[in-house]
């Protein structure tokens, strides 16, 4: 399918690797101009140049803490007129209620919520007035069913939701569409360290403990980078214009909703 997109550009945030980097990926093979951001200036640099090789479209690196505001400033610079915007972070470090303090909760508002916005609201008005655009957020299937040690993320992304619902509708008459990603376990550097993690725990092997977590959702394996990345760019093509203010969740089915 051709996506209508070629010669866009767009803005991808965290596209060094993981996620972030599948929706760069998948945006370049559209025919899309790409701003890569991340904090690490050696992985995103290797990143831009395979999609260089293997895409052929132009591609700026902005290595940068997008969530500071110096950061933020050195990025929206280097991005200019975007018609195309993905925010991505990392999330906080999980925890129990007891543990977290008002700095803590302010630190996972800057990176999962405000970040976000602040970027939305630095670049749809160009959108706006060009009369089309596209913002899709990652943000995480804790918003559908929230993970208890997982509370720093659940509030702030839920947040970010909050603000979308109402923003979506009020920029969708200008052409430009805002829709949330809500992905589940994925196969990236992330759920290795998570089986890892829990292989430790319980005295397995890592592979035991992919299999007990991949027995927990229904499609039986995690999601692959490359079918989350070709979601983005639907999001973000001509076709998704009726898409409006949307949580789409990649989950293989692991959350047990009806909507």
């Amino acid at each position: 399918m051709d996506l209508g997109i070629a010669g866009k550009r767009a803005l991808v945030c965290a596209s060094s690797k993981g996620l972030g980097l599948a929706c760069a990926r998948a945006l370049a093979e559209a025919g899309v101009a790409l701003v890569m951001n991340a904090r690490g200036a050696e992985a995103l640099e290797a990143a831009a140049e395979a999609i260089r090789d293997e895409f052929g479209v132009p591609v700026t690196t902005v290595a940068a803490d997008v969530t500071s505001d110096a950061g933020r400033a050195q990025v929206l610079a280097a991005a200019g007129q975007v018609d195309i915007l993905v925010t991505n972070a990392g999330g906080p470090p999980p925890g129990m209620w007891t543990d977290w303090e008002r700095e803590d909760f302010i630190k996972a508002l800057d990176g999962n919520m405000l970040t976000p916005i602040a970027l939305i609201k630095a670049l749809v008005p160009g959108m706006i007035d060009r009369g089309w655009g596209r913002v899709v957020n990652i943000t995480s299937q804790a918003v559908k069913a929230p993970i208890p040690v997982l509370g720093l993320s659940n509030s702030a992304r839920a947040g970010l939701t909050g603000y979308v619902a109402g923003t979506a509708r009020q920029v969708a008459p200008h052409g430009v569409t805002i829709n949330n990603l809500l992905p589940g376990i994925h196969a990236t550097a992330r759920s290795e360290g998570l089986d890892a993690g829990a292989a430790r725990d319980q005295g397995i092997t890592p592979d035991e403990a992919r299999a007990q977590r991949q027995a927990t959702i229904p499609a039986r394996r995690y999601g692959r980078p490359e079918e989350f990345g070709a979601t983005c760019a639907f999001l973000c093509s001509q076709h998704a214009g009726f898409i409006v203010g949307q949580n789409i969740l990649l989950d293989g089915g692991a959350i047990n909703t009806t909507l």
